[in-house]
């Protein structure tokens, strides 16, 4: 891969950034930075819009976003590079690492059923607060201790916050040195790759940084008949209650981001975000740097296995085996238009369509980060990042010196 001369990223740049601006103008976002490699190279660096509405303080290459469950990605990466060097097995029990998960007739979940968000237990322990939240010690010995609202493995509904907990322990049980999921993410995956921006747990300086979000997501109103509500529905607000709900209110609380939130905590920019899943459509490696092996994040790519029964598996947001999302078939209400037709393709989204995503065939990797928090879109043509997403494709086929794929 030829490294790419100023002038030719700027011209790249501009189809993004040139994107970037209509979806301000034309489609109500406030403020984006997207950046996207190829093989090694950093294809595209580009942003535009205001971090802050209120000061006017516009977006730059150091902003920062809160990118919720983005944050997964590198938890269950984690996991398997604990995996690859030999110190935890997919397919064993969840309970012969942590025990006392075991209890509640826990103890026939494995790794492969938490990977696959089929661990039994999506929902919040009762009365849980942002405060409570910010207590690693607190919510692990809570996670543990609740009772599944169904059988390990035969349900898969999404465990949007308790599945950071659940694959953190794993990781500082079986890390040879005991290491917190923070801490093992940044002395393991994001120091050996040259990742510089990427929190669990931001220091207080750099809090100037980060995007002031504006939320347009749809809530379920708070005096809802949740007893009404569809199944999914139901399970969604199990696993995020209202009461620490990802919004603003809640999200920009310094205590929360300053905390440990392997699930849906982390804040970073989009070169950071990008660069990580490099490291995926390179097949593990980037640059010198190798961290799993391409066997093992293709195998990522298969989807989690059908259960007979289950009414949670819905193809919105479809699950690998790994943890990762994988395209969405077309006529879904999904966060995932982004991706298109391609595959494989490993990716994943967080609350308000922030994404990043590695195309494995093609060894493009790309994030998109934004601070206007909004709804999945029903279709392509009415979700304002596609088009970005066009641009990003464009600028890498003319980087490769390839002419530009029609699919997405």
């Amino acid at each position: 891969m030829r490294r790419l001369s100023d002038l030719a990223r700027l011209d790249v740049d501009g189809l993004v950034t040139e994107a970037i601006e209509r979806s301000i103008h034309d489609d109500g976002e406030v403020g984006l930075q997207v950046a996207a490699y190829l093989g090694d190279d950093l294809i595209v660096d580009t942003w535009g819009g205001l971090a802050d509405e209120t000061t006017r303080r516009k977006v730059g290459g150091d902003t920062l976003f809160n990118i919720f469950s983005v944050t997964k990605a590198l938890t269950v990466t984690a996991l398997h590079v604990l995996a690859q060097r030999g110190h935890i097995e997919y397919e064993a029990k969840i309970a012969r690492y942590w025990p006392e998960f075991a209890t509640h007739g826990k103890g026939t979940a494995t790794v492969r059923h938490a990977l696959c968000h089929r661990a039994g237990i999506p929902q919040m322990p009762a009365g849980c607060t942002m405060g409570r939240m910010c207590d690693w010690d607190g919510m692990v010995t809570s996670i543990a201790d609740l009772a599944p609202l169904y059988p390990p493995g035969t349900m898969s509904a999404y465990h949007a916050y308790t599945f950071g907990w659940i694959i953190g322990e794993l990781v500082q049980r079986t890390d040879p040195l005991g290491r917190r999921i923070d801490r093992f993410i940044l002395e393991e995956i994001c120091q050996p790759l040259g990742i510089r921006d990427f929190w669990m747990g931001i220091p207080p300086e750099l809090e100037m940084r980060i995007a002031r979000l504006r939320d347009e997501t749809v809530h379920v109103p708070l005096n809802a008949d949740i007893s009404k509500l569809p199944l999914v529905q139901r399970v969604a607000l199990l696993a995020i209650p209202n009461e620490v709900s990802t919004t603003p209110e809640h999200f920009m609380q310094p205590a929360v981001k300053a905390a440990c939130l392997p699930g849906m905590g982390g804040i970073a920019d989009a070169r950071s975000i990008a660069r990580f899943f490099a490291m995926l459509a390179n097949g593990g490696r980037l640059g010198d740097v190798r961290l799993l092996s391409d066997a093992r994040v293709r195998s990522f790519c298969q989807r989690r296995p059908r259960v007979e029964g289950d009414e949670l598996d819905l193809d919105d947001m479809v699950v690998g085996q790994g943890g990762f999302h994988l395209p969405s078939p077309p006529g879904q209400r999904t966060y995932y238009h982004v991706l298109g037709s391609r595959s494989p393709i490993l990716a994943h989204a967080g609350t308000g369509k922030q994404v990043g995503w590695a195309e494995l065939d093609t060894g493009l990797a790309v994030a998109i980060l934004h601070n206007r928090l909004s709804s999945a879109a029903p279709d392509p043509a009415s979700d304002p990042l596609v088009p970005i997403a066009r641009a990003v494709r464009k600028a890498a086929a003319i980087t490769a010196g390839r002419p530009a794929t029609s699919r997405q």
